[in-house]
């Protein structure tokens, strides 16, 4: 979206429930970087995050996914998360997903980091929505 940000990749998403949110927004990140229609959920991560505050845990949980992009060069095309509210927020949850092949996969950008930059993370009456800029 240019009216967000020119150097960076943007998106908004919006979902009915929290879960489906964080959901939309992993898509939304993976989708940056290859069509997730060619990326097959052979391989799963568990991924489990632990937060004070909701914005910070989607925050993570995207940081995540860039990680394990760079660490273990995997793209993901499949996720689940549940998110319970105890003293803090704790995101339980799975990416499926294979390693990149250059033969298959046609990479687009290649994020480096989630932002904070006009991050937003609100619920609505429709649900939820979020905002996110994406450093490539």
């Amino acid at each position: 979206m240019s009216d967000i940000a020119i150097a960076d990749v943007a998106f908004r998403a919006t979902a009915k429930t929290i879960e489906e949110l964080f959901v939309e927004c992993a898509k939304a990140t993976e989708e940056a970087m290859v069509d997730t229609k060619k990326v097959k959920p052979v391989l799963t991560k568990k991924i489990n995050i632990t937060s004070d505050a909701l914005d910070k845990l989607l925050f993570d949980w995207l940081s995540e996914l860039v990680f394990f992009k760079d660490a273990e060069t995997l793209l993901f095309s499949k996720f689940s998360v549940k998110i319970a509210k105890g003293k803090v927020y704790k995101l339980t949850g799975t990416a499926a997903g294979e390693k990149i092949d250059h033969k298959r996969h046609d990479l687009r950008a290649d994020v480096k980091a989630i932002t904070w930059h006009m991050f937003e993370l609100k619920q609505t009456k429709a649900g939820w929505t979020a905002q996110i800029i994406e450093d490539i």
